[in-house]
């Protein structure tokens, strides 16, 4: 009797164990990698599973997502990949230049494809050469950054501004790449830029305090460990009057005076439907040159310009995409 039960419990596992490997017939698995959690990598996860959805892969018909956060922790990044790998995915959405990077190194040696957004620099990134063309079995959308069109709206809104403090993480590639670019557009608007990195998020409060001592105002990066502890940034900046301007419309919604930006539900739609021509076997990621939006607009906030005691330019607001009236939580 103890031989049959051992038997039955045995095959009941083993029943298990397969059901919970297999997928439904038809049904494509895909594991998203997304390294940090603030509003514009959410904004972009969100529009990628919209852009498959518009492409006819659906959750819950023929789409299964395995979604995994790193809490801008690139070990974590790492063991995503790892096992995602592990898990034999069809299709790996890495958000962000530290999980792409991630992903891209995890999968080298598969015939997964990596498919990444939110990277400001894939050149840089090692994730493409020179003329765009993959680097592997992976392409992507880049959220680069209109540097000199943000400079202009800078100095439209501060005419009287003369240096720009730009904090970041200095194991970023985006990062880096980015700063490089403020540095050497900033002159031919009358800045100076004013840089200051940090390693961790528990440097930011230091290095916030140092900063809001020299300049005239923050512009604030994509870079995702300052993204994630912005709140404090503009707390701080906010008890000394000094305006912090944002690189996309969440960081506006939650205090950032404005930016000329991008929207990021918009890039990341960009990025599942490309997605979508690898799932349906049309193109490989390997075949696909990365690509960029094109498209930027001014968001601004009422209520932070406000209580700095600023106006915003009428020509700016006029041609808003979008303008705020409050701060959210």
């Amino acid at each position: 009797m103890k031989k049959i039960i051992t038997v039955i419990l045995s095959l009941s596992l083993l029943a298990a164990l397969f059901a919970g490997c297999s997928k439904k017939d038809n049904e494509v698995v895909i594991g998203i990698g997304q390294f940090a959690e603030h509003g514009s990598l959410d904004n972009c996860r969100e529009g990628f599973i919209a852009g498959l959805a518009e492409a006819g892969f659906k959750e819950g018909e023929n789409l299964k997502v395995l979604y995994e956060n790193a809490q801008a922790d690139a070990n974590m990044a790492s063991q995503i990949s790892k096992n995602f790998i592990a898990k034999k995915v069809d299709l790996i959405c890495a958000i962000a230049t530290p999980m792409a990077q991630s992903a891209f190194g995890a999968a080298k040696n598969t015939n997964i494809p990596v498919i990444f957004t939110a990277v400001t620099d894939p050149i840089k990134a090692e994730l493409a050469k020179e003329d765009g063309t993959p680097n592997g079995n992976t392409t992507g959308t880049s959220d680069k950054l209109p540097v000199e069109k943000q400079l202009e709206m800078i100095r439209k809104i501060l005419p009287e501004a003369k240096k720009i403090g730009i904090m970041y993480t200095t194991s970023e590639v985006n990062s880096l790449s980015a700063i490089e670019e403020y540095k050497a557009a900033a002159p031919g608007f009358g800045f100076e830029i004013i840089e200051s990195g940090i390693s961790t998020a528990a440097d930011i409060p230091l290095a916030a305090d140092n900063l809001l001592e020299k300049v005239d105002c923050i512009n604030n990066l994509t870079d995702n460990t300052v993204v994630s502890a912005l709140p404090i940034i503009l707390d701080k900046a906010a008890k000394k009057n000094i305006p912090v301007f944002g690189s996309e419309v969440e960081q506006v919604k939650i205090g950032c005076l404005a930016t000329m930006g991008l929207d990021y539900y918009d890039l990341g739609k960009q990025t599942g439907r490309m997605a979508a021509q690898v799932l349906k076997g049309e193109k490989k990621a390997s075949d696909i040159k990365f690509e960029i939006i094109e498209e930027f607009a001014f968001y601004g906030n009422f209520a932070v310009a406000e209580n700095l005691g600023i106006t915003l330019p009428d020509d700016l607001v006029n041609n808003a995409k979008e303008m705020f009236d409050s701060i959210a939580e």
